[in-house]
Formats: structure tokens, sequence, C-alpha cells
């Protein structure tokens, strides 16, 4: 099918689902700040001003959870994967679909025949990676979504993937617990890199000759250094670390599923900040459990950062000066599980992907959500003045 955007009367849907929840949500503030006896302090004065949640587009086309996405270097365009199998390019209309594949003719059919779980853009936009839960890294020609070619050697499922930027050589990270190194042009396998626990759950790089990883259940952040070979590893969440994204090429920030939000310094073992219960907690008082962190995104060489649970929204904080706090600027409503988070390159717009399941499993599922892309437009201060 094509692209379709939400109805007006879906979207009336939304918003008045919006209107409740927001309601509902004041109400709660009241009675804490009732309880309490004195008024709730304001957060910090937000350099991004909170979207209007009418103008959030929304985009569906895959039939099950989108599980990752990524946005071309010049902003113009959108891929997204899902446990469908699919990949979509669109601009706001659908321009080029890969189809599901069929089992058993990987040879002769490009598709995905497994739930791709991870995607990555070169930073001259010419090559599209992607990675699924059959051990299969895929290479198309971005432009024009033509299937190039496949790297096998994982021995499980492929969870994350990234391109050095300013080159073609790629890193992916998978279940089986290993960081492999490619080169895309020439088509060649380098090396293998192994020091993880558990399954790697998220990868992440930029211009430096290293990558970063989020370890899963071993507790581990790692830092990765190509050329020497060795790495730097990092402890500090008590869950599943499951997301990683470097904000600069000294710090990152990464989420987990005991709900909290680490920043780090690559020159320190340990968080400069973490937030805990980022997203709140859910369930009765006797079994309370705080809402899983399931994507992180950063706005490149900036205090900007994005994090996604399935807990109705999407949050943006500030990192504060010398990435030592992270600080809540404001939440974006929205309804399912947050499997990817992007910022565009200009910063001024972030694009969710939404699912009715987490994009590694089927523990739970939001009836209610859509399976689609959001793009939130994201108005800085300075530009809303330079706009007037």
């Amino acid at each position: 099918e094509d692209e379709v955007e939400e109805t007006p009367q879906e979207k009336k849907l939304r918003l008045a689902k919006l209107y409740l929840e927001q309601l509902r949500r004041l109400g709660e503030a009241r009675g804490r700040a009732g309880r309490r006896g004195r008024p709730q302090r304001p957060g910090p004065e937000p350099r991004v001003p909170p979207p209007d949640p009418d103008i959030i587009r929304v985009l569906r086309g895959h039939q099950q959870p989108i599980t990752c996405l990524v946005i071309s270097p010049d902003d113009k365009f959108i891929f997204s994967a899902a446990k469908d199998c699919s990949i979509i390019k669109c601009n706001g209309k659908r321009l080029c679909v890969v189809p599901r594949g069929k089992k058993g003719t990987e040879e002769q059919q490009p598709g995905h025949t497994a739930h791709i779980l991870c995607m990555a853009i070169s930073s001259d936009g010419k090559y599209l990676a992607t990675g699924d839960r059959n051990k299969l890294i895929m290479i198309w020609e971005a432009a024009t979504c033509k299937h190039l070619y496949k790297f096998t050697g994982h021995r499980d499922a492929v969870s994350g993937l990234s391109f050095q930027k300013g080159t073609h050589q790629l890193y992916s990270a998978s279940h089986d617990r290993s960081v492999k190194v490619w080169n895309v042009a020439e088509n060649a396998y380098i090396e293998t890199l192994f020091g993880h626990q558990d399954v790697i759950t998220g990868l992440d790089s930029l211009s430096r000759e290293c990558c970063v990883t989020s370890g899963g259940r071993d507790g581990t952040v790692r830092i990765w250094k190509i050329p020497e070979e060795s790495q730097l590893v990092f402890y500090g969440h008590q869950g599943s670390i499951d997301c990683i994204q470097l904000i600069n090429e000294e710090h990152m920030v990464s989420g987990a599923d005991d709900g909290s939000v680490a920043l780090w310094g690559l020159t320190k073992k340990k968080p400069l900040a973490v937030v805990r219960q980022a997203h709140g907690t859910h369930g009765s008082h006797s079994l309370q459990q705080p809402y899983w962190i399931s994507a992180v995104a950063a706005l490149h060489n900036s205090d900007l950062v994005a994090t996604g649970s399935h807990s109705a929204n999407v949050k943006l904080w500030k990192s504060g000066e010398g990435f030592r706090k992270l600080e809540p600027l404001f939440d974006i409503p929205v309804v399912g599980f947050v499997n990817s988070l992007k910022f565009s390159a200009a910063g001024d717009f972030l694009v969710a992907g939404l699912g009715q399941e987490h994009r590694l499993g089927r523990w739970w599922r939001i009836k209610e959500a859509k399976n689609s892309i959001c793009i939130i437009p994201l108005k800085r201060k300075a530009g809303v003045a330079d706009s007037s």
C-alpha cells in the first residue's frame, strides 16, 4: 500500500486521547503537590519550545512495529524498518519499498526474511545497511534502494549498526556478543572484537576510529578503539542496558530497562549523571515497575537529548554544563513503544519509530498504539526569533 498519513478522524481521536492523558497527568501532579503541601518548582526554561501535538505528522505504512529508522544526512529522507521485514524510504510520501523476502529464496530475492533490528546510513548518503535476527547484514544503494550485497559472519541476531563518519567503514554488533568491522565500499570483512559477556543491544560511532556499545545484562557500556584493538569498560546502570548514542566525540547517553538514563564522559568509568526512573513507574503500589528506556537520541554536538519508552511520551532533556546533570525540558505525547529516535542533522525535527510491541520481544502489547513514524517539528528559540 501507499504510505498513509492519518485521517482527520484518526487525528481527532489521537488529539483527544492526548488531551485526556495530559489532564490525567496534571491531576496527578497537582495531587502530589497538594500532598507535599507546597507548590512544585517549575523546571528549567526550555530553549526548545514544546511542539503543538496538532503539528506532529504521523506516517503509516509498516504492518508491524517499527524497530529502527535513520534520516539521510541532508535531512530529506527517512528510512524505516519493522518486524514485518520491510524497508520503506519516504519524504512524507512513500518513495521506495523493499518488501519482505521469502524464506528459502534469500539467494534470489534481496529482502529480509527475519525481523530487521537495526540500520545505518553512511555520512555521504551513499550506502544503507540493515541487520536482522537471521544474522544477516544487507547493504543497499540508498538513492535507489537497490540491493548491493550481504555480509555474513555473525552467529546470532545483528542488533546494532553504525558507519564511521566520513568513511565507508561499518561497525556491527550482535547478540553473539561480538563487534565486527567491515569496509562497505570494498565489500570486505576486516576484523572481529570480543569482550561483552551478554548480548550487545546497541552501537554507535562518530568520526573517530572507535565505536561504543551497550551490553544488555552484562551491565557494561564499552568503547572499542579499533586501531589499538583495545576496549574501555564502563559501569553505571543496574538493569539491562538497551540503547546508546554518542552526543559528541567525548560524551554519550545510554538507557536501560531499570528506567535509568545515564550521561557518560569517555574518560570516566562511572556516569557523570544518572536519572533513575526517567519516565516514571507503572503498576500498583506493591508491584511498581519503572518504564523501560527503549530508545535514546542526541542532537550531535549540542546539549539536547531525547528518550523514549512506552510511557505515552517522548521526553526531551538538556544536559547541563559539563554534562553533569540531565534537566527535563518537556514531554511530547505519543502512544506505543518508542523503538527508535533520531534528530535531524539540523536539529529542526525529531523522528520517533513507534510500535505496539518492543523492538526486541513480544512481552506485552499496547493495542491502542499504531505502528507508525511520528515526525515532531522542533523550533529552536533562535530560529523562532529569526522567522518572525
